[in-house]
Order: structure tokens, then sequence, then C-alpha cells
């Protein structure tokens, strides 16, 4: 496994990122998510082969995820060994308070998450998505302060504007406030918008950039129909990959990476979280095995080099798309 370094900080992360949404205590969360025993033999697999980057969030199957997650990485690993992130935005009950990025509910929120994780802190506390109701100057000085009481080690952002990240970081950096040092978003093969602005502007501030969904909900793995839907439960009950995939254009690319996947004898993902992993400034795709088997196949694509003109022909179909994942 090969460790880089996370944006301008000095920790180092593995260069995928296991992201654990697919596992819960109990099974059912939408549908697709699996259970602790389950989850166990694909965690054990990922900490054997060097994976020290973990993702989860709050809101993944009602707090049940950080639960599974917080177990699993306490029975199999040293806690200083690992990187673990969760996240803070979405609802977490009913109330007008459960919900956002207020001084009351980032407070609220990561004490819970500690709770559910039974650890005394993250090493990554990402903001899930652009709060436009709270004060940008509230959520940043509330996240100094959760990183300065030892609770969280670093702050990171996920989907947004470019602009908002702009301003998140120079409201920081006016007051003495802990900034961002890396951005989760939307980005693969069929979806392409983050490089026009947000990549060139975190290349350039140095912020690590950690894509979430590289093989678009499962579509890169090629089991999914042009009519909507798949074979997978996951495909099944999957209204977020119906909304930004499918169109013809996406079946072009997912022919490119077919077509050099039987070349080079590899399967479609692996083709797929490979032209990822060789964009500049990518520091770890998280992806998010539900088996064992799939995780081996997605590790495989570490030792997957693309040449140029395969680069291109994977890229050369691709059509703009609306902003998606943030909106």
């Amino acid at each position: 496994m090969e460790y880089v370094r996370f944006g301008s900080s000095g920790m180092k992360v593995s260069k995928i990122c296991f992201g654990t949404m697919m596992f819960a205590m109990k099974k059912g969360w939408r549908n697709y998510a699996l259970g602790k025993k389950e989850a166990a033999p694909v965690f054990r697999h990922a900490l054997e082969s060097g994976i020290n980057f973990f993702d989860t969030a709050d809101v993944y199957s009602n707090g049940s995820c950080e639960e599974v997650t917080g177990e699993l990485l306490k029975e199999m690993s040293n806690r200083d060994e690992v990187v673990l992130a969760t996240k803070v935005y979405n609802p977490m009950g009913k109330g007008p308070n459960q919900k956002g990025l207020s001084r009351k509910y980032i407070f609220n929120a990561i004490d819970a998450s500690l709770s559910r994780l039974k650890m005394d802190y993250v090493d990554l506390y990402i903001i899930h998505r652009w709060d436009y109701e709270t004060p940008i100057e509230e959520t940043m000085e509330a996240l100094h302060d959760v990183v300065k009481s030892g609770k969280a080690r670093y702050i990171g952002a996920s989907s947004m504007f470019a602009w908002q990240l702009v301003k998140a970081q120079e409201t920081a950096e006016k007051n003495g406030w802990t900034k961002f040092i890396s951005m989760q978003n939307h980005l693969n093969l069929i979806y392409r918008e983050e490089e026009r602005e947000m990549i060139p502007l975190c290349i350039n501030d140095n912020l690590a950039i950690t894509p979430w969904s590289p093989l678009a909900r499962g579509f890169l793995a090629g089991n999914r129909s042009k009519n909507g839907g798949g074979k997978t439960d996951r495909a099944k009950n999957d209204v977020l990959a119906d909304d930004y995939y499918y169109s013809k254009a996406d079946f072009k690319v997912l022919d490119s990476i077919k077509k050099i996947a039987n070349q080079e004898n590899r399967q479609p993902v692996e083709v797929a979280l490979a032209w990822l992993l060789q964009k500049k400034g990518i520091t770890a795709p998280i992806v998010g095995p539900g088996k064992l088997e799939q995780l081996k196949t997605l590790l495989n694509s570490l030792s997957l080099k693309l040449s140029e003109k395969q680069i291109l022909s994977l890229e050369k179909s691709y059509q703009p798309k609306k902003i998606s994942g943030h909106i």
C-alpha cells in the first residue's frame, strides 16, 4: 500500500479510503445495508492490505454505521494507526436543532458521534454539506473549537461550490481559526464537473481531494441497465444513481471502460478507479465495498497504470452534466 500526505497536513493516508456506508449494526438501511457479521471480514482484509483511512457519517443508517465502524476498528486495529473521518450536517432527529451547522448542533453532533464510535476523537471532522441558514462565521468558529477541544484533529469539507469553500477558508484565516484541509466531492468518469473549478482550487491551495462515488454508485461496474436500476440490491433501490447517471454518453464511457478492461484482463471497476487514482491532485478515492471479493478487486486497481492513449479514450465521450451531489 502506498501512503500519501493528506493535503497540507503532516498526516499520511492510504491511497484508497474505505467507506463504511454499506454496514450497520442491523441490516436494512436503504434496503441494502449489511450487518456487523458481514462487515467483519471486509474490515479485516482492508486493514491487512494496508488501508488506514476509513470514512463514515452520523447519518449513515441513522448512526448505526458509526457504531459498527467504531466496534470493528477497536477490535481489529490500534487506534493511533488508523485515520477515521465522520461527518455532520444531515438530520439526526425531527427537531429544528437536530441538523445543520449551527454551533449548538455541531457541539451536540460531535459528542453523539464519539459516543457511537466509542472513541475520544476523530481524525477528520467533515461538514457533509453547506448550511445556507447558518452564518459561516458561526460554523467555522464552532469547528475550530471542536479541534481545540481535542475531539477532532482536522476538519474537512464535502460537496459545495468553489466560492463557498473560498468563503469558508477566508473566514477561518481572517479570524485565526482552523481551516479545512480536505474536500470530499462527487467525481468519477461520468461526472467530472468538479474539474472545472473545485479541483483546480484544491490543487492550488493544497487541499486533499477524496472523491465520493468514484464508481458512480456501481454504474461503472457495468451492472446497470439502460432503463435504470440493475441486478444488485443497491441498484434496485438507488434513486440517486437513477437521477445522476444513465445518459447515452454515460454508456459510451462505460463501453470504453469495458474495452480497456478486456485488453488488460481486468474488471471494469479496476479501470475506472485506476483512472481516478492517476488524476492530478487526487489523494484517496472513497470506495464502499459490501463484500470481500469487491474489496479485493478494488485493491487490484492500485497496480493498473493506464497509458495516455487509454486515458484519452476513457475521457473522450464525456458530456457535461448538471451539478449534482449538493444541489
